[in-house]
């Protein structure tokens, strides 16, 4: 048995007690941008992250990225994968919708901006645009980041110049569903994980467990938890309406503020491609002390 509280064993058991009953629940993949995603029961991580998750992006007529922080009725729209490519389709009204194969292209490349990265995009079709357009109300196009496309991970974080797909800046994102449990003990009317937009999400642990997360594998393969996600007005967005409100980035404010900024979830990279499923255990290797927050 353990001894005090205070004692390293009690640590030790503590820590190893957590790891041996965290559980992959879900996984999410987000095709293009900024639209929702896929749940899967498992998934390919590739060198830009998992096979197919934010290879697609829309950009405005000067090529910058669009997304739902400005552009909050992207949420209505739904991704479904389907043989040889994806179906775009309308939430409230379904028979709005547009596939297009996943290797549809017009040979237009384009630069694009995400951030304060550059990046090389290329076009999918006219028709698509056209598609986008008439439901934006305003001239966007689609394009898809090339195999061969390099968009590298922020060097400060980088272990081996990892790359990125069109995602923000990490080709992985983990959340617990305890953080989740606990943030919405706080809130007056509770929130769905798909407002923080994860790849991963697991059961078992203490709410936040993943900020000590360093080397870790899922399945076959294997993780490092490089640094903690800052949370944006993205996630006040309701996915199902598309509205837009204060929560849950207020309460999460008061105490989950690290550095001026709002943290949920941690950013990861991997070491090498494979396999991961729904029930897959996760196995911590390496712990990092936790992050105070303020």
């Amino acid at each position: 048995m353990p001894g005090p509280k205070d004692s390293n064993l009690y640590i030790f058991y503590k820590i190893n007690k957590d790891m041996s009953n965290l559980t992959l629940s879900e996984i999410y993949i987000y095709p293009v941008k900024s639209l929702g995603g896929i749940l899967l029961k498992e998934a390919k991580a590739e060198h830009m992250g998992l096979q197919y998750d934010r290879r697609w992006m829309l950009i405005d007529e000067n090529g910058i990225f669009i997304t739902q922080r400005k552009y909050t009725e992207l949420a209505l729209l739904k991704v479904s994968i389907e043989e040889a490519g994806l179906k775009i389709s309308h939430k409230l009204n379904p028979q709005l919708n547009i596939w297009f194969s996943f290797i549809e292209n017009t040979g237009n490349l384009i630069p694009v901006t995400i951030w304060d990265d550059q990046s090389i995009g290329l076009e999918v079709s006219k028709e698509v645009n056209e598609w986008f357009s008439a439901f934006m109300k305003k001239d966007v196009r689609l394009v898809y980041m090339q195999n061969g496309e390099k968009r590298f991970v922020d060097p400060k974080y980088a272990k081996k110049e990892e790359i990125v797909g069109f995602a923000d800046g990490y080709p992985f994102l983990i959340i617990s569903q305890a953080s989740l449990d606990g943030l919405n003990e706080q809130l007056e009317k509770p929130v769905p994980m798909n407002r923080f937009r994860p790849n991963f999400v697991f059961t078992g642990g203490d709410p936040h467990i993943e900020d000590r997360f360093e080397n870790f594998t899922i399945g076959e393969v294997t993780f490092t938890a490089v640094k903690p996600c800052a949370r944006c007005v993205l996630t006040t967005v309701d996915q199902e309406t598309s509205e837009k409100s204060s929560e849950p980035l207020k309460t999460l404010s008061r105490y989950r503020t690290i550095n001026k900024k709002v943290m949920f979830g941690q950013n990861l990279l991997h070491q090498a491609n494979g396999m991961v499923k729904i029930g897959d255990s996760i196995v911590v290797n390496s712990w990092k002390h936790p992050i105070s927050a303020q």
